[in-house]
Protein backbone atom coordinates (compact mmCIF):
# COMPACT_ATOMS: atom_id res chain seq x y z
CA UNK A 1 0.00 0.00 0.00
CA UNK A 2 1.48 3.31 -0.90
CA UNK A 3 1.45 6.25 1.60
CA UNK A 4 0.58 9.61 0.30
CA UNK A 5 1.84 12.69 1.42
CA UNK A 6 4.67 11.12 3.39
CA UNK A 7 6.62 14.57 3.69
CA UNK A 8 3.90 15.75 6.08
CA UNK A 9 3.69 13.15 9.10
CA UNK A 10 1.52 13.89 12.00
CA UNK A 11 1.35 9.98 13.45
CA UNK A 12 2.23 6.46 13.49
CA UNK A 13 0.83 4.61 15.94
CA UNK A 14 -0.24 1.17 17.16
CA UNK A 15 -2.54 2.68 20.24
CA UNK A 16 -6.09 3.71 19.84
CA UNK A 17 -6.17 6.26 21.97
CA UNK A 18 -3.34 7.81 19.99
CA UNK A 19 -5.35 7.36 16.90
CA UNK A 20 -8.20 8.56 18.12
CA UNK A 21 -6.53 11.70 19.42
CA UNK A 22 -4.72 12.46 16.10
CA UNK A 23 -7.72 12.27 13.85
CA UNK A 24 -9.03 14.84 16.65
CA UNK A 25 -6.90 17.20 16.26
CA UNK A 26 -6.73 17.27 12.44
CA UNK A 27 -9.77 16.69 11.71
CA UNK A 28 -13.15 15.82 13.67
CA UNK A 29 -14.43 14.38 17.45
CA UNK A 30 -15.39 10.86 17.01
CA UNK A 31 -15.51 7.97 19.09
CA UNK A 32 -13.17 4.99 17.85
CA UNK A 33 -13.64 1.06 18.44
CA UNK A 34 -11.53 -1.63 17.56
CA UNK A 35 -8.85 -3.90 19.07
CA UNK A 36 -5.93 -1.97 20.47
CA UNK A 37 -3.65 -4.82 19.74
CA UNK A 38 -4.17 -5.08 15.89
CA UNK A 39 -3.59 -1.49 14.73
CA UNK A 40 -0.61 -0.07 12.84
CA UNK A 41 -2.35 3.57 12.39
CA UNK A 42 -0.48 6.22 9.85
CA UNK A 43 -1.75 9.84 9.16
CA UNK A 44 -0.25 12.17 7.20
CA UNK A 45 -1.86 15.62 6.73
CA UNK A 46 -1.32 19.72 5.89
CA UNK A 47 -3.02 22.38 6.01
CA UNK A 48 -3.41 25.19 3.66
CA UNK A 49 -5.25 28.34 2.92
CA UNK A 50 -8.57 26.76 1.68
CA UNK A 51 -8.48 22.95 3.24
CA UNK A 52 -6.49 20.38 5.27
CA UNK A 53 -5.41 17.29 3.21
CA UNK A 54 -4.38 14.04 4.18
CA UNK A 55 -4.15 10.27 4.16
CA UNK A 56 -5.05 7.86 6.95
CA UNK A 57 -5.31 3.85 7.03
CA UNK A 58 -5.48 1.79 10.19
CA UNK A 59 -4.17 -1.49 9.05
CA UNK A 60 -6.98 -2.74 10.90
CA UNK A 61 -11.01 -2.98 10.93
CA UNK A 62 -12.11 -0.01 13.26
CA UNK A 63 -15.58 2.12 13.59
CA UNK A 64 -16.13 6.11 13.97
CA UNK A 65 -18.81 7.74 15.12
CA UNK A 66 -19.04 10.88 14.31
CA UNK A 67 -20.98 13.83 15.30
CA UNK A 68 -21.78 16.68 12.86
CA UNK A 69 -18.61 18.62 12.41
CA UNK A 70 -20.81 22.08 11.98
CA UNK A 71 -18.77 24.38 10.43
CA UNK A 72 -16.61 21.75 7.85
CA UNK A 73 -17.15 18.97 5.04
CA UNK A 74 -15.21 15.87 5.48
CA UNK A 75 -14.75 14.22 1.88
CA UNK A 76 -13.54 10.22 2.59
CA UNK A 77 -11.50 9.29 -0.71
CA UNK A 78 -11.40 5.60 -0.60
CA UNK A 79 -8.56 4.93 -2.61
CA UNK A 80 -7.74 1.01 -1.03
CA UNK A 81 -10.26 -1.16 0.46
CA UNK A 82 -13.84 -0.85 1.53
CA UNK A 83 -15.23 1.33 4.41
CA UNK A 84 -19.23 0.75 5.03
CA UNK A 85 -20.55 4.48 6.20
CA UNK A 86 -24.19 5.68 7.61
CA UNK A 87 -25.80 8.72 8.32
CA UNK A 88 -28.25 9.38 11.08
CA UNK A 89 -31.26 10.10 8.62
CA UNK A 90 -30.73 6.60 7.76
CA UNK A 91 -28.82 6.91 4.77
CA UNK A 92 -26.34 4.37 4.37
CA UNK A 93 -23.23 3.80 1.57
CA UNK A 94 -20.17 2.01 0.93
CA UNK A 95 -16.92 2.71 -0.66
CA UNK A 96 -14.28 1.11 -2.52
CA UNK A 97 -11.03 2.05 -3.87
CA UNK A 98 -11.06 4.05 -6.71
CA UNK A 99 -14.35 3.90 -7.42
CA UNK A 100 -16.91 5.39 -4.69
CA UNK A 101 -16.04 7.53 -1.58
CA UNK A 102 -18.47 9.48 0.81
CA UNK A 103 -19.43 13.25 1.78
CA UNK A 104 -20.40 14.63 5.53
CA UNK A 105 -21.53 17.31 5.67
CA UNK A 106 -21.78 19.84 8.41
CA UNK A 107 -25.67 19.24 9.73
CA UNK A 108 -25.83 15.14 9.97
CA UNK A 109 -23.72 12.70 12.21
CA UNK A 110 -21.77 9.45 10.72
CA UNK A 111 -20.74 6.46 11.34
CA UNK A 112 -17.90 4.72 9.07
CA UNK A 113 -16.52 0.93 9.71
CA UNK A 114 -12.88 0.46 8.14
CA UNK A 115 -12.03 -2.99 6.28
CA UNK A 116 -8.13 -4.01 7.33
CA UNK A 117 -6.74 -3.00 4.13
CA UNK A 118 -8.80 0.13 3.94
CA UNK A 119 -6.85 3.40 2.87
CA UNK A 120 -8.18 6.74 2.42
CA UNK A 121 -7.06 10.38 1.23
CA UNK A 122 -8.92 12.78 3.00
CA UNK A 123 -9.96 16.72 2.54
CA UNK A 124 -11.36 18.19 5.46
CA UNK A 125 -13.16 21.90 3.58
CA UNK A 126 -14.09 24.81 6.20
CA UNK A 127 -17.61 25.67 5.37
CA UNK A 128 -16.44 29.14 4.27
CA UNK A 129 -13.90 27.56 1.74
CA UNK A 130 -16.72 25.60 -0.14
CA UNK A 131 -19.36 27.61 -0.09
CA UNK A 132 -17.30 30.57 -1.52
CA UNK A 133 -15.90 28.33 -4.16
CA UNK A 134 -19.54 27.31 -5.30
CA UNK A 135 -20.50 31.10 -5.25
CA UNK A 136 -17.87 31.67 -7.63
CA UNK A 137 -18.98 29.33 -9.65
CA UNK A 138 -22.13 30.08 -10.01
CA UNK A 139 -22.06 33.51 -9.84
CA UNK A 140 -24.06 34.21 -7.12
CA UNK A 141 -24.23 34.08 -3.62
CA UNK A 142 -24.23 30.61 -1.74
CA UNK A 143 -24.81 30.71 2.08
CA UNK A 144 -26.43 27.31 2.85
CA UNK A 145 -24.68 24.30 3.98
CA UNK A 146 -24.15 22.13 0.34
CA UNK A 147 -26.06 19.06 0.62
CA UNK A 148 -23.72 16.51 -0.97
CA UNK A 149 -25.59 13.12 -1.43
CA UNK A 150 -23.46 11.06 1.02
CA UNK A 151 -21.79 8.28 -1.59
CA UNK A 152 -19.29 10.04 -4.00
CA UNK A 153 -19.12 8.38 -7.39
CA UNK A 154 -15.47 8.03 -8.30
CA UNK A 155 -16.05 6.23 -11.56
CA UNK A 156 -17.60 8.71 -13.57
CA UNK A 157 -15.65 11.53 -15.70
CA UNK A 158 -16.06 14.67 -12.53
CA UNK A 159 -16.00 11.79 -10.29
CA UNK A 160 -12.41 10.64 -11.67
CA UNK A 161 -11.14 13.92 -12.68
CA UNK A 162 -11.28 14.81 -9.26
CA UNK A 163 -9.47 11.92 -7.89
CA UNK A 164 -6.45 13.10 -10.41
CA UNK A 165 -6.63 16.14 -8.99
CA UNK A 166 -6.27 14.88 -5.37
CA UNK A 167 -3.51 12.73 -6.63
CA UNK A 168 -1.38 15.73 -8.40
CA UNK A 169 -2.10 17.95 -5.55
CA UNK A 170 -0.92 14.86 -3.26
CA UNK A 171 2.25 14.27 -5.48
CA UNK A 172 3.12 18.07 -6.08
CA UNK A 173 3.16 18.00 -1.72
CA UNK A 174 5.95 15.45 -1.88
CA UNK A 175 8.15 16.47 -4.46
CA UNK A 176 10.93 18.81 -3.34
CA UNK A 177 10.86 21.81 -5.04
CA UNK A 178 7.29 21.05 -6.37
CA UNK A 179 4.62 23.72 -7.29
CA UNK A 180 2.93 23.42 -3.85
CA UNK A 181 5.87 25.34 -2.54
CA UNK A 182 4.84 28.27 -3.99
CA UNK A 183 1.98 29.70 -1.98
CA UNK A 184 0.20 31.04 -4.83
CA UNK A 185 0.01 28.27 -6.62
CA UNK A 186 -0.74 26.18 -4.12
CA UNK A 187 -3.96 27.77 -3.49
CA UNK A 188 -4.70 27.51 -6.74
CA UNK A 189 -4.43 24.15 -6.60
CA UNK A 190 -6.83 23.77 -3.83
CA UNK A 191 -9.22 25.79 -5.26
CA UNK A 192 -9.01 23.06 -8.55
CA UNK A 193 -9.41 20.32 -5.99
CA UNK A 194 -12.92 22.18 -4.62
CA UNK A 195 -13.86 23.09 -7.63
CA UNK A 196 -13.39 18.90 -8.58
CA UNK A 197 -15.20 18.40 -5.68
CA UNK A 198 -18.54 20.71 -6.74
CA UNK A 199 -18.67 18.84 -9.98
CA UNK A 200 -18.19 15.45 -8.76
CA UNK A 201 -20.86 15.14 -5.70
CA UNK A 202 -24.34 15.42 -6.34
CA UNK A 203 -26.09 18.05 -4.68
CA UNK A 204 -28.90 20.57 -5.48
CA UNK A 205 -26.35 23.09 -7.58
CA UNK A 206 -25.20 20.11 -9.57
CA UNK A 207 -27.70 21.03 -12.62
CA UNK A 208 -26.79 24.63 -12.51
CA UNK A 209 -23.41 24.33 -12.29
CA UNK A 210 -23.83 21.60 -15.43
CA UNK A 211 -25.76 24.07 -17.84
CA UNK A 212 -25.11 27.62 -16.43
CA UNK A 213 -22.73 29.12 -18.90
CA UNK A 214 -24.01 32.50 -18.72
CA UNK A 215 -23.76 32.34 -14.63
CA UNK A 216 -20.11 31.32 -15.01
CA UNK A 217 -19.68 33.66 -17.72
CA UNK A 218 -21.25 36.69 -15.42
CA UNK A 219 -19.27 35.39 -12.59
CA UNK A 220 -20.61 37.14 -9.20
CA UNK A 221 -22.65 40.48 -11.46
CA UNK A 222 -24.75 37.85 -12.37
CA UNK A 223 -27.39 38.38 -9.50
CA UNK A 224 -27.08 42.08 -9.97
CA UNK A 225 -27.85 40.72 -13.44
CA UNK A 226 -30.78 38.92 -12.50
CA UNK A 227 -32.24 42.17 -10.39
CA UNK A 228 -31.51 44.72 -12.74
CA UNK A 229 -33.53 42.52 -15.58
CA UNK A 230 -36.48 41.60 -13.20
CA UNK A 231 -36.73 44.86 -11.87
CA UNK A 232 -36.27 47.23 -14.66
CA UNK A 233 -39.05 49.25 -14.48
CA UNK A 234 -38.36 50.38 -10.89
CA UNK A 235 -36.09 52.30 -8.81
CA UNK A 236 -32.70 51.41 -9.68
CA UNK A 237 -29.19 53.25 -8.51
CA UNK A 238 -25.54 51.58 -8.17
CA UNK A 239 -26.04 51.79 -4.37
CA UNK A 240 -29.18 49.82 -4.81
CA UNK A 241 -27.15 47.34 -7.18
CA UNK A 242 -24.21 46.94 -4.74
CA UNK A 243 -26.35 45.83 -2.13
CA UNK A 244 -27.65 43.42 -4.18
CA UNK A 245 -23.99 42.16 -5.44
CA UNK A 246 -22.58 42.23 -1.87
CA UNK A 247 -20.00 44.63 -2.69
CA UNK A 248 -18.93 48.32 -2.95
CA UNK A 249 -20.34 50.46 -5.64
CA UNK A 250 -16.16 50.93 -6.86
CA UNK A 251 -16.07 47.07 -7.00
CA UNK A 252 -19.70 47.38 -8.96
CA UNK A 253 -18.44 49.57 -11.71
CA UNK A 254 -14.96 47.61 -12.10
CA UNK A 255 -16.30 44.60 -12.28
CA UNK A 256 -19.22 45.59 -15.01
CA UNK A 257 -16.66 47.32 -16.77
CA UNK A 258 -14.49 44.56 -16.72
CA UNK A 259 -17.40 41.57 -17.48
CA UNK A 260 -19.95 43.48 -19.73
CA UNK A 261 -17.19 46.44 -20.91
CA UNK A 262 -19.91 49.26 -19.66
CA UNK A 263 -20.98 51.11 -16.79
CA UNK A 264 -24.04 49.34 -14.44
CA UNK A 265 -26.24 52.25 -15.44
CA UNK A 266 -25.54 52.21 -18.93
CA UNK A 267 -26.42 48.55 -18.69
CA UNK A 268 -29.53 48.99 -16.75
CA UNK A 269 -30.07 51.95 -19.62
CA UNK A 270 -29.97 48.89 -22.29
CA UNK A 271 -32.23 46.74 -20.86
CA UNK A 272 -34.68 49.23 -20.53
CA UNK A 273 -34.60 50.51 -23.89
CA UNK A 274 -34.90 46.80 -24.95
CA UNK A 275 -38.09 46.71 -22.95
CA UNK A 276 -39.43 49.67 -24.94
CA UNK A 277 -38.65 48.60 -28.21
CA UNK A 278 -40.33 44.76 -27.13
CA UNK A 279 -43.49 47.31 -26.28
CA UNK A 280 -43.44 49.20 -29.14
CA UNK A 281 -43.89 46.33 -31.65
CA UNK A 282 -46.95 44.84 -29.77
CA UNK A 283 -48.66 48.27 -29.56
CA UNK A 284 -51.43 49.40 -31.39
CA UNK A 285 -49.99 53.12 -32.87
CA UNK A 286 -53.63 54.27 -32.91
CA UNK A 287 -53.86 54.06 -28.87
CA UNK A 288 -50.18 54.07 -27.88
CA UNK A 289 -48.03 57.50 -27.28
CA UNK A 290 -44.24 56.65 -27.08
CA UNK A 291 -43.94 58.74 -24.22
CA UNK A 292 -46.17 56.73 -22.16
CA UNK A 293 -44.32 53.91 -22.69
CA UNK A 294 -40.63 55.59 -22.17
CA UNK A 295 -42.02 57.09 -19.17
CA UNK A 296 -43.37 53.81 -17.64
CA UNK A 297 -39.79 52.04 -18.07
CA UNK A 298 -37.59 55.04 -16.53
CA UNK A 299 -37.38 57.81 -19.39
CA UNK A 300 -38.56 60.93 -18.21
CA UNK A 301 -36.17 63.47 -20.89
CA UNK A 302 -38.18 62.39 -24.23
CA UNK A 303 -35.34 64.51 -26.40
CA UNK A 304 -32.52 62.55 -24.59
CA UNK A 305 -34.60 58.03 -25.02
CA UNK A 306 -35.35 59.51 -28.28
CA UNK A 307 -31.61 59.86 -28.93
CA UNK A 308 -30.57 57.36 -27.13
CA UNK A 309 -33.10 54.90 -28.36
CA UNK A 310 -31.53 55.85 -32.12
CA UNK A 311 -28.14 55.18 -31.45
CA UNK A 312 -28.86 51.52 -29.69
CA UNK A 313 -31.82 50.52 -32.50
CA UNK A 314 -30.97 52.87 -35.66
CA UNK A 315 -34.13 54.23 -35.76
CA UNK A 316 -36.38 56.80 -33.89
CA UNK A 317 -38.83 55.36 -31.43
CA UNK A 318 -42.22 56.02 -33.15
CA UNK A 319 -40.65 54.20 -36.28
CA UNK A 320 -40.83 51.35 -33.95
CA UNK A 321 -44.13 51.61 -33.27
CA UNK A 322 -45.42 52.02 -36.68
CA UNK A 323 -44.09 48.77 -37.19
Amino acid sequence: MKEHLASAPVIRTGSLEEAREAVTRIYLRHELDGRDDAIDMCLNAITGRRMTFGYLTYQAEVELTMPATEDCYIVNLTIEGRTWGSRHDGVRDQTAGDVRGLVLTPVKAHRVRWAAEAGQLHLKVPRASLESQLSDLLGMPVTDVVDFDFGLDLTTGPGRALLRSVRFLAAELDQPGGLAETPLVREQLESYVLSSLLHAGRHRFSEVLLGNEEARRLGRLAPVVRYIEENADGHLTPEILARVGCVSVRTLHAAFQERLGQSPMAYVRDIRLGHVRDELLRSDPQRTRVADVAMRWGFLHQSRFAQQYRERFNELPSVTLRR
